[in-house]
């Protein structure tokens, strides 16, 4: 079909793994075959959106909209727009359309995609109305073996990539952006990159690191993301005295750039689907030490492109941390990364999805 209309819909686009993991596959699609358009229902940021219209993707902002109308304002621009196919990324906006979807005569092909396997809030009613999708796609083989999909009649998996030639760029100027970062000549740096949520467990790795600084005082880690803990952990640095080596950014625009430029990514997360920001690590050839959680294992091969610690520990995390930084060690991590990394590359998910929506507005609608 050469006049495909795709809706993607997702509940943010805000800087986050579904908003980012979105966003470049839609980068990186062929133009001219599909003709996407983007519904949020919020953003905090005008970058994602930017980005998108940028490219010629059409983004439909509903932040302006008042909360208790904002799914009724969905379903009228879904009906609107009258997609072929449409593809939901959160799971209450999924339960909201779901119903709707199957009322219309002309019905659009419904696809959820699903990033996470914890969704304490919508998780009944997800499952409930599971069954109405047309196909359910897993981003990782963690998440297709998980409750999330409870309930679905199709579901496929696909890990979804990076733009592995965008972090290879980026890792070849680290010089220059470790500048960008005030990071010290000589510095061994350690990059997180994830929101301070609960689940994330920066009071773990804030202690992890500050162990490894004292045993190895050329170590240095950025912080970068935003969330309720924020603080929290900020207060936590002060208290250790060590503001000056591990320093919390913030919200960092393109922070694949902060990932590329370092000499490892360590993550200490009690819970992880398949995060972007891994795949972003590898594809630049950068080391990743986390412990074993989630999806983590079907990227990270412990002593081949990472190491990966007892879940639940700090002196797990602390441990692996130090063996990474073995310069040896570190030599054979890094080619580990950079072996895998064209088997990421999201041109080729762009492409797989567009073979799926092609597929389904056949069969659906009519």
């Amino acid at each position: 079909m050469s006049d495909l209309r795709v809706c993607e819909v997702v509940k943010t686009l805000d800087i986050g793994g579904v908003e980012v993991l979105l966003v470049e596959r839609l980068l990186a699609a062929r133009k001219g075959v599909v003709d996407y358009t983007v519904i949020c229902l919020r953003a905090s940021t005008d970058d994602l959106i930017g980005r998108l219209r940028s490219a010629g993707v059409t983004v439909i902002d509903l932040t302006a909209c008042a909360r208790p109308l904002v799914y009724a304002r969905l379903v009228t621009t879904v009906r609107r727009l009258a997609p072929h196919v449409l593809n939901v990324h959160s799971p209450a906006p999924a339960i909201a359309l779901r119903p709707f979807v199957r009322l219309t005569r002309r019905r659009p092909a419904f696809v959820s995609t699903v990033h996470c396997v914890r969704w304490p809030k919508t998780m009944w009613l997800d499952r409930l109305t599971r069954w109405l999708d047309d196909c359910t796609v897993a981003v990782a083989p963690q998440v297709a073996r998980s409750r999330a999909v409870t309930g679905a009649r199709r579901v496929l998996t696909r890990v979804h990539g990076v733009d592995v030639g965008q972090q290879r760029r980026w890792a070849a100027q680290a010089s220059l952006l470790r500048r960008e970062f005030d990071v010290p000549e000589g510095a061994f740096l350690c990059a997180c990159v994830a929101n301070f949520r609960p689940e994330k467990n920066h009071r773990r790795l804030v202690h992890a690191a500050a162990e490894v600084i004292r045993k190895r005082p050329e170590a240095v880690f950025l912080l970068a993301g935003e969330g309720p803990l924020r603080d929290e952990v900020v207060r936590d640095v002060d208290a250790r005295g060590l503001s000056e080596r591990i320093r919390v950014l913030g919200t960092l625009p393109r922070a694949a750039r902060l990932v590329a430029a370092a000499d490892l990514l360590v993550l200490s997360s009690d819970h992880e689907a398949l995060p972007v920001v891994v795949m972003e690590a590898l594809a630049a050839g950068v080391p990743v030490v986390s412990p074993r959680v989630g999806g983590l294992p079907d990227l990270v091969i412990s002593g081949t492109n990472g190491i990966l610690s007892k879940p639940g520990s700090a002196d797990a995390l602390t441990e692996a941390i130090l063996r990474a930084m073995d310069p040896r060690i570190h030599r054979a991590l890094r080619a580990g990364a950079l072996a895998g990394a064209e088997s990421m590359d999201m041109a080729g998910t762009a492409e797989w999805f567009e073979e799926l929506y092609e597929e389904l507005a056949g069969g659906v609608g009519a």
